[in-house]
């Protein structure tokens, strides 16, 4: 996630010198720590919590714990990746507290610009989704076009929108002062919950107007509300990129209107983030929730260890793998399986499970989860969501048979296609090319237990079935040594430094070796070392 991009790669950065020592002394401890306490402090995390995370972490790391351990310098990131998990709320995962007896009542509360309004959009859209039938309730009267907004975020999320105050508009005189509103908000929530016991619905989602921390009129009105209304759930929205004010505007909330679970908003922000690492902390009440973005679907389930594992750039595979369950089609996804292994998968295949992919999301927040990715993120970073639409356009732009036989398409087809997709001939090529290459790997990995050892197929690594002698010959003589007995002693030494882990280091992630071509393969796409990004690289 963007909000935590530097305290990643300060963290990266701090385990980076320990991969390589079989033994850590008690000054590799303590000048790791000190990489560990800049990274957190300039992530804005707050100075309590700072010391008494790096003051567990030590206790541990100086224990048996690291001094047995066959690999000290995985232990560590071990370590850390457990504490960073208590920080963000370790054992206090859990879902909204819904009512036995219907409706379920939830109310919004939090700093004005918090983005309260279009996470109660995005929670009733996640609600209508799992089965529930909420409705959102304009409270807001004070905020200019706040029921507006909320009404129009109500529209594109499908959900019912409660508002019988106009509250205030932009085109109409009305004066609000500080803590005072054109209607009651008071009698709006109290009104919501009889309309969702008469029309049925399970939820009610009260959005409520900003308010400022040190503000008590504004606080006794949120406090009005919470007692008309009875809330199951009050959730506190903070804006993740708040930074070291994080910690004194929850405790103020906290104190006026005793809220039962946090969400994070903005979390896909440049700011440093620290906000996400204190607020749980601090008040000991549960993350619940994360806003990632502007979309609708921009929003889940805040899981601790999950998002640990972000943090230490360790990647978060349970959630991309939670999202593809929801999206793909099992009997789709195995027929494209045995396509790939056939060597019948087409473009129009190809085609289908991009758009299926594109229900997920982002295409970096998704390859944002996978392991290692920081050492990517130059790529990441300019990787063009629009290219999807220019891929699909490309493919569009074929007939059924070019599709599903990529080679009949020769140099005329392919300016035709290019004119049709409003694109370059080498646009074009560069598709179907990235496309042979990628099939041709997809086959090799799904036909990789064949004429084993050694990938078979795969060009420079031998072993290939059917094979004929002469590149047998071929592929003996390049792994053979020199026939020049300095140049094979050279040889044979840099083979045991590598054996020993004192060979040339890969550079990426303090976790994870970057991974290298096999010798002999062609380049990988540019785009995040090959697969459907490479497919969809310039």
């Amino acid at each position: 996630m963007a909000a935590f991009t530097s305290l990643t790669d300060r963290l990266s950065g701090a385990f980076k010198h320990l991969r390589s020592k079989g033994k850590l002394t008690p000054a590799d401890i303590d000048a790791t720590i000190r990489e560990i306490r800049r990274a957190l402090l300039d992530a804005d995390v707050a100075l309590d919590v700072v010391r008494s995370f790096t003051a567990q972490v030590r206790e541990r790391a100086l224990g048996e714990e690291v001094s047995k351990a066959l690999n000290p310098a995985q232990q560590i990131v071990s370590i850390v990746n457990e504490e960073l998990t208590k920080v963000l709320g370790s054992g206090v995962d859990r879902p909204l507290n819904f009512a036995k007896k219907p409706p379920t009542i939830i109310m919004l509360a939090g700093l004005q610009g918090a983005g309260k309004t279009t996470l109660a959009g995005k929670l009733g859209y996640w609600l209508k989704d799992t089965g529930h039938t909420p409705l959102l309730v304009a409270a807001d009267l004070q905020r200019p076009n706040a029921v507006t907004q909320l009404q129009v975020v109500g529209e594109r999320a499908g959900v019912p929108v409660y508002a019988p105050e106009p509250g205030v508009q932009s085109s109409s005189s009305d004066v609000v002062s500080p803590g005072q509103s054109t209607g009651d908000p008071v009698k709006v929530a109290r009104d919501s919950v009889r309309l969702a016991q008469d029309k049925l619905y399970d939820t009610v989602i009260i959005d409520t107007a900003g308010r400022l921390g040190v503000d008590q009129e504004l606080m006794a009105q949120a406090r009005n509300i919470r007692d008309a209304v009875q809330p199951n759930e009050i959730l506190f929205v903070i804006d993740a990129m708040i930074g070291q004010d994080a910690v004194q505007t929850a405790k103020a909330f906290d104190e006026g209107v005793d809220f039962t679970g946090v969400v994070l908003s903005k979390l896909d922000g440049d700011a440093r983030g620290g906000a996400a690492l204190s607020v749980a902390s601090v008040t000991g009440k549960p993350i619940l929730f994360a806003s990632t973005g502007e979309g609708l679907k921009d929003f889940e389930v805040f899981h601790p260890d999950r998002m640990a594992s972000r943090i230490l750039d360790m990647g978060d595979i349970l959630t991309l793998i939670e999202q593809a369950q929801k999206q793909f089609d099992e009997e789709e996804a195995r027929e494209a399986a045995a396509k790939l292994s056939d060597g019948s998968f087409g473009l129009d295949d190809f085609m289908s499970q991009l758009q299926q992919v594109r229900k997920l999301g982002s295409m970096k927040s998704l390859l944002g989860m996978i392991p290692g990715m920081a050492q990517h993120r130059k790529e990441l970073e300019q990787f063009d969501e629009k290219e999807i639409d220019r891929t699909e356009a490309i493919i569009n732009s074929m007939t059924p048979q070019e599709r599903h036989e990529p080679k009949i398409i020769n140099g005329s087809r392919r300016a035709r296609i290019a004119y049709g997709a409003g694109t370059t001939v080498s646009a074009v090529n560069g598709l179907l090319q990235r496309f042979e290459q990628a099939a041709k790997m997809m086959r090799r990995m799904s036909n990789g237990s064949r004429g084993m050892p050694g990938m078979p197929g795969m060009p420079g690594m031998g072993g290939a079935a059917g094979a004929g002698k002469k590149g047998g010959k071929k592929s003996k003589k390049r792994n053979s040594k020199s026939g020049n007995p300095m140049k094979r002693e050279a040889e044979e030494k840099a083979l045991r430094e590598r054996l020993s882990g004192n060979g040339p280091k890969s550079s990426g992630s303090a976790f994870s070796k970057k991974p290298q071509t096999p010798a002999g393969m062609p380049d990988l796409p540019p785009n995040l070392g090959g697969g459907l990004g490479g497919l969809l690289g310039n």
